[in-house]
């Protein structure tokens, strides 16, 4: 964790254990910190899993083998490193995803493919298969620990911990759902972002989980970014231990399958939007809703184009009301716009209308609503009914620094 905290940080909730998983931290010595830095979850025989991984196509081994292991749809164990990638390591990589998923199977009895693996931090550098081991194995004789040190542990650039909950009423009964998530920058996701775990005590069956978890991925973890840049080790798991007694949820029909699928969609927006306001060297929370366009994909180009345009980005961190940067970044999407169709507000304050600048406006409120926290940008394409809306954060000197330094 980083020593000086975003402005935008939010205090660490109290979370709840669930049922059937115990968290604990080790120091492996990954890095010269001085703090833990791998994390050994183990989850109840009968847990199920989904996820949503990279699309990068320079995935680490720790990617590929959690893909291959979502197919099987069980899971004992999550050990997350951080501090080292393993990406872009070769055999090497895939060797020490290997040697970690034995030594956790032997710790538990179970299998290999039961164990699923995340690492973050430098790419290229190979996991140390010595330190990942004695990592494991000090985890492993540790007393469990609180949510708060699981998701400090798992940190790289992040300035604060991040984690949250929620709940739903499933077949008569209360389950809770959980999340830790890790991220800070190279946030620009096909499918997630960064490492997040979520962990709940409904029962689930492996096909729904992963059902769910695609459709709140869509509109979460899919719809924020920081810099435009698709990490090697994206991952969002999560994990349903089944300890709350509930009839497993098979499908869409199941008594209340719409219930939990809410809660994992609250609980993933919760977490996304963690991600961006700790974004490196960010100092406001932008949200970008577009409407109007021709469809719902046309809309959630447009608005991340406008979202990862460096040039908007700078000009709301110095909250610069200069909005012909968003005409700008709606035009290069490449999606059917019409320029004198085209409205754009910022807060509450229409600034351009049909293709020109609201007759008589005024900048003022404008000025006044760049200098909160949180900073709306709104884009109406007056083309149909497709809309999105997406979040991220400005662009300052402190992301040059944090990324200038980030190996020495």
């Amino acid at each position: 964790m980083s020593s000086s905290i975003s402005p935008l940080a939010t205090p660490f909730p109290a979370l709840p254990a669930i049922p059937g998983v115990v968290p604990h931290v080790a120091r492996a010595h990954y890095k010269t910190w001085d703090r833990c830095d791998l994390t050994f979850v183990t989850l109840a025989e009968g847990t199920t899993v989904a996820g949503v991984l990279t699309q990068s196509r320079c995935p680490s081994p720790e990617v590929e083998w959690c893909r291959k292991a979502l197919t099987l749809g069980a899971a004992r164990a999550l050990v997350v490193n951080a501090g080292n990638s393993n990406a872009f390591t070769g055999h090497r990589g895939r060797t020490a995803v290997e040697a970690i998923a034995a030594r956790t199977a032997q710790h538990l009895s179970c299998q290999p493919s039961d164990v699923f693996v995340a690492s973050t931090g430098v790419i290229g550098v190979p996991l140390p298969i010595d330190k990942a081991e004695a990592g494991l194995d000090a985890a492993y004789a540790a007393s469990p620990c609180d949510w708060q040190a699981a998701a400090e542990t798992i940190g790289t650039t992040d300035t604060y911990p991040k984690g949250a909950t929620t709940s739903a009423i499933v077949d008569g009964r209360t389950v809770t759902l959980v999340g830790i998530i890790k991220g800070s920058g190279m946030i620009a996701p096909d499918m997630a972002t960064m490492l997040g775990f979520v962990f709940t005590d409904a029962a689930v069956e492996p096909g729904f989980l992963q059902a769910a978890m695609n459709a709140a991925n869509r509109n979460t973890f899919s719809c924020i970014t920081v810099d435009g840049d698709t990490s090697t080790s994206d991952t969002v798991l999560a994990f349903a231990t089944g300890a709350a007694g509930n009839a497993p949820l098979t499908g869409p029909d199941s008594d209340g399958a719409d219930a939990f699928a809410a809660a994992l969609a609250d609980l993933c927006g919760q977490l996304a939007l963690l991600v961006v306001r700790d974004g490196e060297g960010a100092t406001k929370l932008i949200e970008i809703a577009v409407t109007g366009a021709e469809s719902d994909r046309s809309a959630h180009r447009i608005a991340m184009s406008i979202a990862n345009s460096p040039l908007v980005k700078t000009a709301i961190a110095g909250e610069d009301a200069n909005w012909g940067r968003v005409v700008m970044a709606v035009g290069k999407a490449g999606e059917p716009a019409e320029r004198d169709r085209l409205s754009i507000r910022f807060g509450e304050t229409q600034v351009a209308r049909d293709g020109l600048a609201v007759e008589g406006y005024d900048e003022a409120p404008v000025a006044a609503h760049l200098k909160g926290q949180e900073v709306e940008i709104g884009v109406d394409l007056g083309l149909g009914d497709g809309e999105a809306t997406v979040w991220t954060c400005d662009l300052t000197h402190g992301y040059i620094s944090i990324n200038a330094d980030y190996r020495s």
